[in-house]
């Protein structure tokens, strides 16, 4: 008997992901692959794709005029990030209708802020590759609640040490050959 696929949700049980606060985010490349540039001398390069990423991060806030910046960070197959909720009324721009939750996110929620982003920087990113079907993004994403000045303080400087640390990175595809 084929049992149907569940996914488990890696969110906060009952959390609401639409009210004011801090958020650290990792959105990976799909199959993690090095799309964004590359790490030389402990510093990030971004190439093409790279910058068409930023640029859509950095234009969060002109879409969701509740949502502040914070310090981000992209890395050759992935990208870390602090995105604060400053009010959550309003609408959204890539949100469902009020009435339609079936199909995304709530409205003004972290996830609808994440999903917005990766639509836009697919849709630029295929078309500066010329490449319809490119798979841009790894499904889902890791978020964090941040809770503190103290927490915040440590998000940031771990977005700010990354490149530096990326020989002993996870998301390094030589560390995981080397794992293997």
């Amino acid at each position: 008997m084929n049992m149907p696929h569940t996914r488990r949700s890696i969110r906060l049980q009952n959390y609401d992901y639409s009210q004011p606060g801090a958020y650290f985010v990792t959105i990976c490349a799909h199959e993690r692959a090095d799309l964004f540039g590359e790490i030389a001398h402990g510093e990030m390069q971004l190439n093409a794709l790279g910058r068409v990423a930023a640029e859509c991060w950095d234009a969060i806030p002109a879409h969701f005029p509740d949502v502040e910046l914070d310090a981000y960070c992209m890395m050759p197959n992935h990208f870390h990030g602090i995105v604060v909720i400053t009010d959550p009324v309003g609408a959204t721009h890539a949100s469902p209708l009020p009435n339609d939750r079936s199909a995304g996110p709530p409205r003004r929620s972290l996830g609808a802020i994440v999903g917005s982003f990766k639509s836009v920087a697919t849709k630029r990113i295929r078309e500066l590759q010329h490449a319809p079907a490119l798979v841009v993004w790894q499904r889902n994403y890791y978020e964090h609640v941040i809770r503190s000045d103290s927490e915040l303080n440590k998000f940031r400087n771990y977005i700010a040490d990354n490149p530096l640390r990326w020989g002993d990175d996870e998301n390094n595809p030589a560390r995981l050959k080397q794992n293997l």
